[in-house]
């Protein structure tokens, strides 16, 4: 089978990779990729968000799924767009996608099937949103409703700082339209934690548990980022309380989904903080989140297109996925100055070098080919991804090779994984 997978960060690099392993695989090609999808399939230099092209592109080569790797496409619409062509595709509708591109919705959905989360209220008026935040004394989260790439979110332990941040988003249109509508919410304190499940419309089938790093700087601290790494499984999510996340939270809102005629097919990403009264949902997401996917399908032993077709097709209950028992860790390599202003450009060596150490593979994100060397192109560079026999040995197999990779005003968090270590330990 020919495939089609559109996007071009370390996700898809994760994604194009374990595609690329699949038995069923005759084709692989990437739009419109980076130099590290390159090595997986063809490259094709047409944008995600050129859906004419990739629908003309993809019928042309007889394509016979399309996988999307980010959320601008599937809030656009794209698998829509392909299913009305007649060729399957990965993910949710652009109806469904809104669970992720508007937290307004997903805060009603998540209200009206009783799903944990915190309170919030909705605003499209800069001035009531400064008039309520005025009138808190607790820490509160500002989000921007719409797509933010993973950056629009502010936590404002004074509220003096939640009404900054919602002028910022609110007046500076700092994040564009997305920051037309904002929510403010409680802060909620505990440990976060990603949980990924594969959905058909019925069927649930949950990956192995992951924990993001969002803020730059060491021991979560400094503005939020995409993500400065990831690690899984993550311990603090037990059995038990992976019960509980499905029972309470994963089944209702596929659940509710269908109630409301939009039935959810694809990847659901639960951002979970287990808080002292139980998980409460931080933020759903409608693909894999990035870095968490990079540790995760590092881990995976089974065939990722086989399980992407069931899911198209209404058939998860006949898959059954394969784990390595050995936990993974990505850490993410920013150029200077993200998540604000940074150069790009800058010549990368040591990448095969990072990748001669046993069980270390280097996602690409922010890279591309120019004049014969790989450079940066983006703020997240690439995601140095390592297996080990314990959580610490992969951690200190990553930034081992992290060592290895240099580029100018080459960053990376020092810390990442050091929750689960502690926690190994206790």
């Amino acid at each position: 089978m020919n495939v089609l997978l559109i996007g071009s960060g370390g996700r898809e690099h994760a994604l194009a990779w374990k595609l690329a392993q699949s038995k069923e695989l005759e084709k692989l090609y990437i739009a419109p990729g980076n130099p590290g999808t390159g090595q997986c399939g063809e490259n094709i230099p047409i944008g995600g968000g050129e859906t004419e092209q990739l629908l003309e592109f993809a019928q042309e080569k007889d394509v016979g799924l399309v996988v999307v790797g980010p959320e601008d496409p599937l809030a656009a619409g794209v698998v829509d767009a392909f299913e009305a062509g007649g060729i399957k595709a990965f993910g949710p509708s652009a109806e469904a996608a809104k669970l992720e591109a508007d937290k307004a919705f997903a805060k009603q959905l998540m209200r009206s099937s009783s799903i944990s989360t915190a309170e919030g209220r909705v605003f499209d008026r800069f001035s009531d949103a400064k008039a309520y935040i005025a009138s808190r004394d607790e820490p509160v989260v500002v989000k921007a409703a719409g797509l933010a790439k993973g950056k629009g979110v502010f936590v404002c332990d004074d509220p003096a700082d939640g009404i900054l941040a919602a002028e910022k988003i609110m007046c500076d249109n700092i994040f564009g339209e997305a920051g037309d509508r904002i929510i403010v919410e409680d802060k909620l304190l505990g440990e976060e934690a990603s949980i990924l499940a594969f959905v058909d419309g019925r069927n649930i089938y949950i990956m192995e548990s992951s924990q993001d790093h969002k803020p730059i700087g060491d021991g979560d601290t400094g503005p939020n980022t995409g993500g400065m790494g990831a690690y899984s499984p993550a311990p603090v999510v037990t059995e038990e309380l992976m019960n509980q996340i499905t029972r309470e939270i994963l089944v209702p809102v596929v659940d509710g989904m269908n109630r409301s005629g939009v039935p959810y097919k694809g990847i659901l990403y639960a951002g979970i903080m287990v808080t002292a009264g139980g998980p409460r949902v931080l933020e759903f997401n409608v693909r894999f989140g990035d870095p968490e996917t990079q540790p995760i399908l590092i881990r995976l032993k089974s065939d990722l297109l086989e399980v992407c077709l069931a899911v198209c097709d209404g058939t998860l209950e006949d898959v059954t996925l394969e784990w390595d028992p050995r936990p993974a860790v990505c850490v993410v390599m920013a150029s200077g100055g993200y998540p604000g202003d940074y150069a790009k450009g800058k010549k990368i060596t040591g990448l095969e070098e990072a990748e001669e150490i046993e069980d270390v593979i280097v996602f690409h994100a922010g890279t591309k080919s120019e004049n014969g060397d790989v450079v940066t192109n983006g703020g997240r560079v690439v995601g140095v991804t390592a297996l080990g026999d314990g959580i610490a040995d992969a951690k200190a197999a990553a930034y081992k090779a992290v060592e290895r990779i240099k580029f100018d005003g080459a960053y990376c968090r020092r810390d990442i994984a050091d929750k689960a270590i502690q926690k190994c330990k206790t």
